[in-house]
This record gives C-alpha cells, sequence and structure tokens, in this order.
C-alpha cells in the first residue's frame, strides 16, 4: 500500500464508493454472460478447435473473476493485518489455504521501511504466501526465503533496481507454500522518497496469479494443438489431392486415347470439388485403352475422406486397370474387387461402374457395384440404362456381380458420374435433371461441351461432397 507522503508524488484519491459499485456491476453482468455463453459450448473435447474455445471461455471468466474481486477490495478496503499476540504459548498451525475464489487469496499488499527495517503485511498477503498470520512480516532479507530457486534472482534484481534507481517494479515469482503448492505472484511496487530524494520505503501490491497463469497455459496449449491440428489436415489434404492427380487421368479438356484417338469415343471428365476443400474423398473416373483395342470405362467411390481413402482409391483403381488389361470382363472384375476389399486390414465401402466398349461391334459390356447406373442419350431423349445385379463393395464377401450389354450408334452419348453429383437432390429428382439435360446434349458438338453443361446444372456452392462424371460420345 502506497505511503501518504511521497516526495515525488501525491496520494492518490480513492474513487466514490458509488462508481465502483457501478463497475463491479458491471464486471459482474459481462462475467455472467460469458459464463452462460461458455455452458452453450460444451462438447465432448474431441474436436481441437472446440477445446480451444472453451480454454479462452475459461481465460475470460478468470480474468473478469479477479477484476471482480480487485473492484470489491477497492471498494472494502485492505484487511488489517492481525495483531501479533504478546507471548503464544505455542505456534499456531498454519491456515488452510484460502478457496481459489476468494478475496483473501487474490490481492496483499506490504510495505518495507528501509530506515527502521520493519515491514508490514495486509492479510491477505499472509493468505497468498501462505504464512502464519501469528508471524510478523517478513523483510526484504527474509522474503526470498519463500520463492523458488530459480526465481530467487529475478526478485533480487526487481527489488535492487527499486531501491537503488527508484525503478517500479512489475514482475512474477513463484513461492513455495508450507503445504508445498506452488503459487505464481505478480508484484507491483514503486520507492517511496524521503524530502533528501533517498529511498526511504518500497510498497508494493502482490497478486496472486496462478489460476489466470494455468488458463493462458491452457489456451496456450489448446492453441498450439490447434495449429498442429490444421497443419495435419492441410498435410492430409495435399498428400491426397497430389495423390489423385497423379492416379487419375487429366480432367481439363478432352480425354486422349493414346492408339485409338478420337476415331471411335469422344471422352471428356471432371471433378466437381466439395464446398469444404478439406474433404477430399475416394471418387475416382478412368479410360483406358487396353491391348485388345477396347476400351475400359469406369467410375467408382470409396467412402470417406483423407489420406487413406484417396491411398484405398488408388490401390482399387490399379487392381482394376491391371484385372481390365488381363481381360476380365466387368461383372468377373467387381467379384474379384469386392473380394480384395473384404480381405484389406481396414473395412471399407465402395461403389463402381465398370464398362468394356468394343468399337468394332459397339457394344458395351459393364457391371455395377451399388452405383448410379450410367444414362444413355440418343436423339435428343435421355434414359437410365436397367442395372444388373450388384451391392456394394465390401458389403457381402461371397456377392456375385451381373453384367448387361448395349449396343451404342454413332452420336450416342453415355453419362457416368459418382454417388456425389446428385448430392442434395433425392434420386429421382436428380436423374430427372440429368434426363432433362438431353436437349442440351443434342446440341452440344463435343463430350467436353457435355461436361460443361454438366458443370453448369450441379457444380453450385453448396457442395457436400466431391463427385466425377465422365461423358463418352460415340462418334464412329
Amino acid at each position: 500500500m502506497p505511503s501518504p507522503v511521497s516526495a515525488d508524488h501525491p496520494a492518490a484519491q480513492p474513487p466514490g464508493r458509488g462508481s465502483v459499485e457501478s463497475l463491479i456491476t458491471q464486471a459482474r453482468r459481462l462475467k455472467g454472460d460469458v459464463d452462460a455463453v461458455r455452458r452453450d459450448t460444451r462438447s465432448d473435447g474431441a474436436d481441437p478447435e472446440e477445446r480451444w474455445q472453451r480454454a479462452l471461455y475459461d481465460l475470460a471468466l478468470h480474468q473478469l473473476d479477479y477484476l471482480d474481486a480487485h473492484l470489491a477490495q477497492l471498494r472494502d478496503g485492505p484487511q488489517p493485518a492481525p495483531a501479533e499476540p504478546a507471548a503464544p504459548l505455542a505456534a499456531p498451525p498454519a491456515p488452510a489455504a484460502a478457496p481459489s475464489g476468494s478475496l483473501l487469496s487474490r490481492v496483499g499488499s506490504a510495505e518495507w521501511d528501509l530506515l527502521t527495517d520493519e515491514a508490514s503485511w495486509s492479510g491477505e498477503l499472509y493468505q497468498i504466501l501462505g504464512v502464519d498470520p501469528a508471524r510478523p512480516a517478513l523483510t526484504l532479507d527474509e522474503l526470498p526465503s519463500l520463492v523458488l530457486d530459480e526465481d530467487r534472482p529475478k526478485l533480487t534484481a526487481m527489488v535492487t533496481d527499486c531501491l537503488v534507481d527508484a525503478k517500479p517494479i512489475d514482475g512474477e515469482f513463484r513461492v513455495v507454500r508450507p503445504d508445498a503448492s506452488v503459487r505464481t505472484v505478480h508484484m507491483m511496487g514503486e520507492p517511496v522518497l524521503g524530502a533528501d530524494g533517498g529511498t526511504t520505503s518500497m510498497w508494493a501490491v502482490l497478486r496472486d496469479v496462478s489460476e489466470l497463469r494455468r488458463s493462458q497455459r491452457t489456451v496456450r496449449e489448446t492453441r498450439d494443438s490447434l495449429h498442429r491440428h490444421r497443419r495435419r489436415e492441410q498435410t492430409e489434404h495435399r498428400i491426397a489431392a497430389e495423390l489423385q492427380e497423379a492416379v487419375l487421368p487429366p480432367w481439363r479438356g478432352s480425354l486422349r486415347l493414346p492408339r485409338q484417338g478420337p476415331g471411335a469415343l469422344d471422352l471428356a471428365a471432371h471433378r466437381l470439388p466439395a464446398a469444404t476443400p478439406t474433404l477430399l474423398g475416394g471418387d475416382w473416373y478412368d479410360a483406358l485403352e487396353l491391348t485388345d483395342g477396347q476400351t475400359l470405362l469406369s467410375v467408382g467411390d470409396l467412402t470417406g475422406q483423407g489420406v487413406a481413402v484417396a491411398s484405398g482409391m488408388a490401390t482399387l483403381l490399379g487392381a482394376v486397370r491391371g484385372m481390365a488389361m488381363a481381360g476380365t470382363e466387368p461383372g468377373q472384375l467387381l467379384t474379384l474387387l469386392n473380394q480384395l476389399l473384404d480381405t484389406t486390414v481396414q473395412p471399407a465401402l465402395g461403389s463402381a461402374v465398370c464398362c468394356r466398349y468394343r468399337p468394332e461391334t459397339r457394344t458395351l459390356v459393364w457391371a455395377q457395384a451399388g452405383h448410379p447406373a450410367p444414362l444413355l442419350y440418343r436423339d435428343g431423349t435421355g434414359r437410365v440404362l436397367n442395372a444388373p445385379d450388384g451391392v456394394l463393395l465390401g458389403a457381402s464377401s461371397g456377392a456375385v456381380y451381373g453384367q448387361s450389354v448395349v449396343t451404342l450408334r454413332p452420336g450416342d452419348l453415355l453419362l457416368l458420374h459418382t454417388d456425389g453429383l446428385l448430392s442434395g437432390h433425392s434420386r429421382t429428382a436428380a436423374v430427372d435433371r440429368l434426363v432433362g439435360l438431353a436437349p442440351r446434349f443434342g446440341a452440344a458438338r463435343t463430350a467436353q461441351d457435355c461436361v460443361r453443361t454438366v458443370v453448369e446444372e450441379f457444380g453450385g456452392a453448396g457442395r457436400e461432397d466431391d463427385a466425377c462424371v465422365l461423358v463418352v460420345k460415340v462418334t464412329t
């Protein structure tokens, strides 16, 4: 507590009681509002961002709690130090630690008279430092005995600068209480100068900031955890995107087959991203010219998001290509693909459409595994092909997949897509919208023009999942 006599500045006048009461009321009202919002944000703690937000609310409440206690002490004035008994028969036991929300455990004051080497402590300071109030207040030379060894140089430097160079004290140190608990104390003080300009005494306000620092540490730790989580998500997203780019055919512009070229089929594809860019799924499309002159056409979707799903998608797509190159028909290919998923360490579900196009007869042999059937557009109208039997990949270990054969004509157009294209719509409504694109497809010159039409119709904002679309136009 500052001395009323100081050579360099007059004593500050205390604020009016009414104004302090008003500040207390405002602080408590704000504390109640913050606590109400904090209670509304309770979660299971699995989300790092939610943990960080909760820690910030806790820190704000601690700050407001300190403000409330400080204002209350400003209103009520400091608690007087207990009178020292004349001759105690036995040393009384050390006081129990005050509750963390108690005013006594928050702010205390002290003054050290350098001329008489006497010290005067408020009752709150005894509570903060855990010192028996029956004991005399510790002098500046004795005070470091309560401080942790590694913090003593800091306290000594602050006190020396104050007494020798008249510098204000503003720093923290840790004290060890008799119950072995460690508390963090923030000390602010100033020298009191005599008429000759020399330091005659030093006063200080000491505040227990242990809970506040604990809350701040929690905020830092949760913030760092959130940053690590976000960096990990960004890294996983980058790896998944690079993996997709590496294994999928290019979708910017028409797809070119090495030998067959655009003479028999005009191909174009596109990948429509989800509204949330970090949600990279396991969708794929593929067009591959086989050694026998036929063309493999496939689309599929492995459930989930992230690097593991993108890796699983790459594995499935590699298996599809390998089996197709070996001459495996679509129905048998999906049967083997289902067995492959059934033997993986991490169970997964997927859907797919697999087709083989034979240019010499213009026939399409195709099979499906729980996937939307291709759409056929001919002479300005569109329809969904009748699907052969097939369940989701990975759903049943003994599943057998049928296949169908469709004869195509020059000018026919096939549209293969993954389920995400229809997100936000009922299956019937979405198919009706796709079928309704037939007149626009009929007016389009190339498969790429048709893809642009699909993107215009289904590529708007708010997409819940990513999607792939593959357009195949029979040219000869």
